[in-house]
């Protein structure tokens, strides 16, 4: 299509508009180079009237990104709190079913960077927990939270499930510390809240100091300040295991 016939197919889409003799002003007269005939070619504003409708597009896709997918968040108290809001958001906002497991049975409280944070609801109490009930397994960090969870046997035994089945899990700053006690990180590349690295080394696994490393099923992330790019890669490693599309199968 030339440009004079392109501009013909806006004019008329313009005919339909209440600002077209506004848009028409703005208009501009050029010429096809490749014919040699003037031709109409439209104001900004078309363009931005098609990036509004490409906008909203992108926006409903990425609502139903992960439809249909069931995400467990596992957190104890003194969880850092922003690391387990923000990637719940992130789920929630792409379509997935999200649940708070948690040791407490009632609520559990965040840390706020030096203090207690706010106290959220648990909704699944850690003792009743089951993996089979959940597609992906995300890990907050904070310095108690996963120190607790690691010595806890529902909590060792809840991570461990995700293992074995071979589900996806992503975890920020200290949360890789409980993926040490099910013997998740060897061989893998990782990273963390740096005062982990020696002991994810001592694991088997490769540390770098990077915002987010995937590595198989596994995903980590060093600190708060990452969490934009931490949460659009975990919104990609949990579509692949999204139960109707599941087809690419990894392994710890």
């Amino acid at each position: 299509m030339c440009l004079g016939q392109l501009a013909a197919h806006y004019f008329l889409m313009l005919r339909r508009m209440p600002t077209a003799a506004a848009a028409l002003k703005r208009a501009w007269l050029v010429r096809d180079l490749s014919s040699g005939q003037a031709c109409l070619i439209l104001a900004p504003s078309l363009h931005f009237l098609a990036c509004s409708k490409c906008s909203k597009s992108k926006e409903g896709m990425m609502a139903s990104k992960l439809n249909g997918l069931r995400v467990a968040i596992l957190a104890d108290n003194g969880f850092e709190q922003v690391e387990m809001t923000e990637p719940r958001k992130a789920l929630q906002e792409a379509g997935a079913q999200v649940q708070l497991v948690s040791p407490e049975e009632k609520s559990v409280k965040g840390w706020n960077h030096t203090d207690w944070g706010d106290e959220f609801l648990v909704e699944v109490s850690l003792k009743h927990a089951n993996a089979d009930e959940y597609d992906a397994l995300m890990l907050p960090g904070g310095v108690m939270n996963p120190d607790r969870l690691r010595w806890n046997p529902d909590a060792i035994r809840f991570v461990k499930e995700f293992v074995t089945r071979r589900k996806p899990i992503a975890a920020i700053c200290h949360g890789p510390w409980t993926l040490i006690e099910v013997g998740a990180v060897a061989g893998h590349r990782v990273t963390s809240w740096p005062s982990l690295k020696t002991d994810l080394i001592n694991a088997g696994a490769h540390w770098v100091d990077e915002e987010a490393v995937r590595d198989d099923l596994i995903l980590t992330s060093r600190k708060p300040d990452d969490l934009p790019v931490f949460n659009e890669r975990m919104l990609d490693l949990f579509a692949e295991h999204i139960p109707a599309a599941k087809g690419i199968v990894g392994s710890y």
